[in-house]
């Protein structure tokens, strides 16, 4: 879900040109459930191999990988640890309206409503450990690092950026501006095409944002803009404070200032909620500071043990797009590249 920042954070349409040699550090569930979500048949059913075991979300792996790698850029993925228990209440509430969805979504194949099927299968979507294992394995084959975070992957990349590790995080939530990352990357997708609700089709672009630049122009500082997310809602806070959109929340922010002044604020907005608990999150993360990034060759014979072999790709169209990147980077000296990062 991710705190809604969209109508106030100053940001600007980038070229893929400018990402060339530079590393990107990717929060992996995001990306996932975004495959999860649009690569499906009309009736919202996965993408699944003769065995049932679904693939959505290696398919889109490969395919927006491979394509960001013909690109010049180095990814590095990075998946969740365990969640902070605040989240557990908001994942609480995310399982009954999965279970509320799934009933619709039989309801609707009952009455071969494939508009109703293709809705409701997107509110459901589960990601399994034995998911998350290939998602891994998958990376790793296309010679990209993989980050294990102890806890939100979002905040391990932001951690991961601020540090110089990597030149940007990317993400589509803009909590990874709560979290410090002082590089942003959202829309990472060569596909500018997106499908909202309704069945409309939006145009989308690369987008950058800098939090310095978001600090200046909103006039906050990192620990106020932790406080303006926090009431507007965030996974840790749900809906945030009743009433409250990013406008009036900047306001407030400005007026009450410092962090004394929010215990005052947010007793006066008379919360349900500890707003210094989510603050922490924020601001006191736990992440894994020994990290050591390397990339390695695209191991061709291991994506297709995984693609093909496993999952019963089409061998063709695997080879088609391992043939592809091969021509196009041909003259790449992959040792020389690891050297340089």
């Amino acid at each position: 879900m991710g705190v809604d920042l969209g109508s106030i954070v100053p940001r600007k349409e980038i070229d893929f040109s400018y990402l060339k040699n530079k590393t990107v550090a990717v929060d992996a569930f995001n990306a996932i459930y975004q495959f999860l979500s649009s690569i499906r048949g009309q009736d919202g059913s996965y993408l699944m191999d003769s065995q049932g075991r679904v693939t959505s979300h290696l398919q889109g792996l490969f395919a927006r990988t491979l394509n960001l790698m013909n690109k010049g850029i180095k990814l590095v993925y990075v998946f969740d640890g365990e969640a902070p228990k605040l989240k557990l209440s908001e994942r609480e509430s995310r399982i009954s309206r999965k279970v509320i969805a799934q009933q619709k979504y039989k309801e609707a194949i009952a009455e071969e409503n494939i508009e109703d099927m293709y809705k409701y299968s997107k509110q459901f979507m589960r990601l399994n450990q034995d998911m998350i294992d290939e998602a891994k394995e998958l990376v790793s084959a296309l010679g990209i690092p993989v980050v294990q975070a102890p806890s939100e992957a979002e905040g391990q990349v932001a951690y991961m950026c601020k540090k110089k590790l990597v030149h940007f995080a990317a993400s589509q939530d803009y909590d990874s501006l709560l979290f410090g990352a002082p590089k942003l990357l959202r829309n990472l997708t060569l596909n500018q095409k997106r499908k909202v609700r309704g069945g409309k089709i939006v145009f989308t672009f690369l987008e950058f944002i800098e939090l310095e630049e978001v600090l200046k122009e909103l006039r906050l500082t990192q620990e106020q803009l932790i406080v303006l997310g926090i009431l507007t809602g965030t996974d840790f806070n749900v809906g945030g404070v009743k009433g409250i959109g990013p406008k009036k929340a900047l306001k407030l922010v400005k007026n009450y200032s410092t962090l004394n002044g929010f215990d005052k604020m947010f007793a006066d907005l008379n919360v349900d909620f500890n707003w210094r608990e989510v603050y922490d999150i924020f601001a006191n993360l736990p992440v894994e500071e020994d990290i050591k990034l390397k990339w390695e060759s695209l191991d061709d014979d291991k994506v297709r043990e995984i693609l093909v072999e496993k999952h019963e790709f089409n061998l063709e169209r695997i080879n088609n797009s391992l043939n592809k990147y091969r021509e196009e980077n041909k003259n790449i000296n992959q040792k020389g590249l690891n050297e340089f990062f």
